[in-house]
């Protein structure tokens, strides 16, 4: 048990470093496409109804985190703008100063169309549309410093408690917790890595419990749930990386001798040109960008599926009403069994990238027997 409460003080510790990465990275304007979704909800509802402009404004990031609709009322938690111009200097105010990104606010305002597109723009005295230098807290954001708060909160309780009643049978959220962890240490870590397990297992735990509880926000329907966090490019690529950088610094000299020189591989397969080793070096980057596309491209669809039968409601709508409650069955039939099967799948994707992780660490601890 104290082996166990050690692991999760260094598991909470890795965390610390993975989110400081992924909230700088999140914040970076240029890899996130922020948009305000209630502006483009409100068009959608002056004209005919467009499935696609709804459900990927869903699933976007946004400036504010909107609640609900009453009437021609949105309810919305406005966030935290920071930018800053080579004009004027640095910004600081609330996003709720854009009304729903319908009006401008010292020279900002976000933008409807173009390439800035759902993006924050200052408009110059000459009418020159330039783009700020933009940290802003968005939604995305702000479901990450949740995630932050809870996967902390838990872990350091949980070895808390650990480290004052080791030998008392595990109670309350303990009991829930310790059977993933023992599962990810006994099914995924130990047979992957082999003897040296231990020492990858903080960055498993850390990634297996990330994955797991924000794909089980992202299907929760209200504040603070409710956000395509894994769904977001940035933050699969954030944690592919991490796997692609341990892998790469753990490797053995076998492991990379194999890459260059592909032992094993006929003498054809390496003459006139040497095909597998750059197939064998290709593999090196193409696996953590396998990592980051798939789970961003599972969770993404979950939620677009959900979405998607949704809409059929409003789809049938414009043309019956009878047919619109007639559909209303069926669409929340299914939608009922998609979120059944989304919290499977949120498991599922958390293992499968666990898995991977450690089956590339294992891959690079090995060592060949070296005969005379």
């Amino acid at each position: 048990m104290l082996i166990f409460a050690r692991q999760i003080l260094k598991m909470a510790r890795v965390l610390k470093s993975i989110f400081i990465v992924l909230f700088a990275l999140i914040t970076s304007s240029n890899l996130l496409k922020a948009s305000d979704e209630q502006a483009k909800v409100d068009t959608i509802s002056e004209k005919k109804f467009n499935t696609g402009n709804l459900i990927f404004d869903h699933i976007k990031d946004s400036y504010e985190w909107h609640i609900a609709k009453v009437g021609h009322t949105h309810i919305s938690v406005p966030l935290p703008i920071l930018l800053y111009s080579s004009q004027s200097g640095v910004h600081i105010f609330m996003s709720g100063k854009f009304h729903h990104g319908t009006e401008t606010y010292k020279g900002f305002k976000i933008a409807s169309e173009g390439k800035y597109e759902g993006k924050i723009i200052e408009v110059l005295v000459d009418g020159t549309e330039v783009k700020p230098w933009d940290f802003s807290i968005t939604k995305n954001v702000t479901s990450l410093f949740v995630s932050i708060f809870l996967l902390i909160t838990i872990f350091l309780s949980i070895a808390k408690r650990y480290g004052k009643n080791y030998a008392v049978a595990p109670k309350g959220l303990q009991s829930w917790i310790e059977p993933l962890v023992i599962y990810v240490r006994d099914d995924i870590a130990k047979p992957s890595i082999g003897k040296d397990y231990e020492k990858y297992l903080p960055y498993l735990l850390t990634a297996f419990f990330f994955i797991f509880i924000n794909n089980l926000l992202g299907l929760v329907p209200f504040i603070p749930g409710g956000v395509n966090l894994t769904g977001n490019i940035s933050i699969t690529v954030v944690l592919a990386l991490f796997t692609f950088a341990i892998t790469s610094l753990s490797g053995s000299r076998d492991y990379w001798v194999h890459l260059v020189n592909a032992s094993g591989i006929p003498w054809w397969l390496k003459f006139p040109f040497p095909l597998m080793p750059i197939v064998e070096i290709l593999g090196i980057f193409l696996k953590p960008f396998v990592l980051a596309i798939r789970l961003f491209a599972n969770i993404t669809a979950g939620h677009i599926v959900v979405l998607a039968f949704y809409c059929l409601i409003f789809i049938f709508a414009e043309k019956s009403q009878f047919a619109a409650y007639g559909v209303s069955v069926v669409s929340i039939a299914f939608t009922v069994f998609m979120g059944l099967l989304e919290l499977l799948v949120a498991f599922i994707q958390a293992y499968v990238f666990t898995l991977l992780s450690a089956l590339y660490f294992g891959m690079a601890l090995v060592k060949h027997e070296h005969h005379t």
